[in-house]
């Protein structure tokens, strides 16, 4: 049934002839890991969102940032622009003032689950035609499609991290209750 709404939305956005089963495959990851960090973002207590577990590693809040910027300048190097109002470009230096803005719970989760929107939207630049196409992104060659797995993984990554952190500060994941 998932893959089913997520098709539907997909093809909603884009004709049918430019999405291929990869491509829908990436869309129901993103929708997936894109659930449990915003349930996770609501879960933990904003008394937790600085917290860290060491000097010099991100807090829950910041990491939850970096989410959210790289679900904006990964689409970029694809050529799918961000929001104007974020100032992310594919310039890495363009992520300081986005991830460096002082932020309540509240905000975080708004940019979070706005930056899912854009990714699922900015991967429409990728077709099964244009896969194989190479990118230059962070100053590597990628094909579009190693960079939408990058995308996935980098965030699967992220959703890990984010469950050790919330269950160090006894927070159960919402889909584990």
């Amino acid at each position: 049934m998932r893959r089913l709404l997520i098709a539907l939305f997909v093809a909603a956005a884009v004709p049918l002839r430019a999405q291929g089963p990869l491509i829908v495959d990436v869309h129901t990851d993103l929708s997936d890991v894109e659930k449990k960090l915003v349930a996770l973002a609501k879960a933990i207590p904003e008394s937790a969102y600085g917290w860290r577990p060491g000097a010099g590693v991100r807090s829950v809040g910041e990491v939850f940032i970096h989410v959210a910027s790289e679900n904006y300048q990964i689409p970029a190097f694809m050529g799918a622009s961000a929001p104007a109002a974020t100032g992310i470009t594919t310039d890495f230096k363009s992520l300081d003032a986005y991830t460096g803005k002082a932020r309540d719970k509240e905000a975080v989760i708004a940019d979070l689950a706005a930056s899912f929107q854009h990714a699922h939207q900015a991967l429409h630049v990728n077709t099964d035609a244009n896969l194989g196409e190479k990118i230059k992104m962070f100053g590597m060659e990628f094909t579009r499609q190693r960079a939408m797995l990058l995308m996935i993984t980098h965030l699967h990554e992220h959703l890990g991290q984010m469950i050790a952190y919330a269950r160090s500060n006894n927070v159960v994941p919402p889909w584990s209750r």
